[in-house]
């Protein structure tokens, strides 16, 4: 436990974004695996499913909660995928 009282409100800041952080990130990887599996399912709201995930891709990398250039990765392997499950549909 620190002494230093700048520190002591620095650990309770960090405290707070940790866990702020962590549900944006949960809320990325549950938007992901809906849009793989509406893709799967054939469902008529995959576009939408997959907009969705994008969205949740790019606001945590606006805010810095995750880098932005993961960010696009995670993004361009998202849409590779879900062309790959549509090409296979078809």
């Amino acid at each position: 436990m620190a002494n230093i009282k700048s520190q002591i409100k620095r650990n309770r800041q960090n405290e707070k974004r940790r866990l702020r952080n962590k549900s944006v990130r949960a809320e990325l990887r549950t938007r992901t695996k809906n849009a793989v599996t509406a893709a799967e399912s054939g469902a008529e709201d995959s576009a939408e499913a997959l907009r969705l995930a994008v969205k949740r891709i790019d606001k945590p990398a606006a805010r810095g909660v995750i880098h932005k250039k993961p960010a696009a990765n995670h993004k361009s392997r998202l849409v590779r995928r879900i062309a790959a499950i549509e090409a296979a549909a078809e």
